[in-house]
């Protein structure tokens, strides 16, 4: 029996902070519905050359009362980066707080404006430590 993989689905507030912070990643929009009748809309993004693995943002137009305060009820999405230390750097100059600073050269952590959180990975081998990283301390969950 053969099994692929589709996506993530996690539900967002906020879409277009939500889209905006996925697109601080690297994500693109691929594809789009929006389901009049149900009130709600699905957004995929992913990685150029890699549309085969999307993380769906659903959006429920009239608010979402039920999403998980903490956002943490399925885990988290893993992206592997070309360079650490360039994508932490990108993301705090925009405003992300980086929740689980890369002190290892390897991983860091993240969080969308849904509390959803992001493993950001070094491709390959991990890189040299260096500072500002190095001595940064966590900040809230990850």
């Amino acid at each position: 029996m053969k099994i692929r993989y589709l996506h993530t689905m996690v539900r967002v507030k906020d879409l277009d902070a939500s889209i905006q912070f996925f697109e601080l990643l690297g994500l693109k929009e691929t594809r789009r519905t929006d389901h009049e009748g149900g009130r709600f809309s699905l957004i995929f993004m992913a990685p150029e050359g890699q549309e085969e693995c999307p993380v769906e943002l659903t959006h429920n137009w009239d608010g979402d009362d039920g999403l998980p305060s903490d956002g943490r009820h399925f885990g988290h999405l893993a992206y592997d980066v070309e360079d650490i230390y360039a994508m932490c750097q990108h993301l705090q100059d925009n405003g992300v707080t980086i929740n689980r600073p890369p002190r290892d050269g390897r991983m860091a952590f993240v969080r969308s404006p849904d509390n959803i959180s992001v493993e950001l990975l070094q491709m390959g081998d991990a890189k040299e430590l260096a500072e500002p990283w190095l001595s940064m301390e966590n900040t809230g969950h990850w």
